[in-house]
Order: structure tokens, then C-alpha cells, then sequence
């Protein structure tokens, strides 16, 4: 489905329940090659994290994790359907979920993303995030592992200089 400007208007975040995970899953696998397992997923969910799903219409095209505690937040997992990117629904996703991060108390967000995954990167980078550090071997890749690069973004900053 391709996006056009009235779109938009019609995609929505909404909490994720189990009985999407059979979409999430689909979405997950489809968009990663390394990707989380459906435990991981009800894990989120039953601790209480921010576990949201992005809809157009009734159909779940992204999804988003988030975990909140002392007072700084770690962004888990942002994915949009690999038939649904380029069209800046990751943008919404992850607008969303950095907005969900300082509404519950967050005053900084952590993530992590593969250097190799240079459209998260540049899209992380676009919202100010800045890199703190780096993670060796931190993810699973072809040619063995990765190491990832540890992002964070002020949220109080980023949300003051949006007014």
C-alpha cells in the first residue's frame, strides 16, 4: 500500500495486546533478519513496558517497545512493515514513542541500533540522538556479530526546543 498525504491522517498508535502478536511476529520476521521471538514480545507485554502497535485502519503495519524505569527510558524495538517503509511511518513510530518515554518520566532515552542500519541511524540522528558509546558483539549478523552503537537523546531538551 502505497502512502499518500492523506494517509497519514489515518495511521494511529494503539497499546499492543497478545492477540497481535501473530501480525507483530509476521512484521518482525519479515523486516529483520535476526529478529525477536514471540517470548520476547509477551515478555514486554506482562512486565508492563510500552508495547504499541501502529495502525492503518485496523491493519498493524509497526510496532514499538519502550521500558521506563529511574527515571530514564530504553527504546526496545521500533519496526515498521517491510512493505510500509519509506513512507515515514518509522518517523511516527518512533515520535510516538519517544513522546510516550517523557510522558511517563523519562528524562533521557537510551537505544541501541546497528551501525549497518544506516536509515535507523539517520533517522535516530534527525530527532538529535547522540552516541555515548558502543555495545561489542551485541548483535547477531551473517558474518558472526555486530557491535552497536548506544544512542541517547535529552528528552526534556528535544521536547523544550519543539514548543
Amino acid at each position: 500500500m502505497a502512502a499518500n498525504s492523506n494517509s497519514l491522517d489515518l495511521i494511529h498508535p494503539r497499546p499492543m495486546v497478545l492477540a497481535d502478536l501473530d501480525r507483530v511476529m509476521e512484521n518482525e520476521i519479515r523486516a529483520y533478519a535476526f529478529p525477536w521471538t514471540r517470548g520476547i514480545f509477551v515478555d514486554c507485554i506482562e512486565a508492563n513496558h510500552e508495547c504499541w502497535v501502529l495502525c492503518s485502519h485496523d491493519r498493524i503495519i509497526g510496532h514499538g517497545i519502550l521500558s521506563v524505569a529511574a527515571g530514564d527510558g530504553h527504546l526496545l524495538n521500533v519496526c515498521v512493515c517491510r512493505d510500509e517503509q519509506g513512507y515515514g511511518y518509522g518517523r511516527l513510530l518512533a515520535l510516538h514513542m519517544l513522546q510516550r518515554a517523557f510522558e511517563t518520566g523519562a528524562g533521557a532515552l537510551f537505544l541501541e541500533v546497528r551501525p549497518s542500519n544506516l536509515v535507523a541511524v539517520r533517522l535516530y540522528e534527525s530527532f538529535g540522538f547522540k552516541e555515548v558509546g558502543k555495545r561489542k558483539d551485541y548483535y547477531s549478523s551473517h558474518l558472526g556479530h555486530e557491535d552497536a552503537q548506544v544512542l541517547v537523546l535529552d528528552l526534556e531538551h528535544y521536547f523544550d526546543a519543539q514548543r
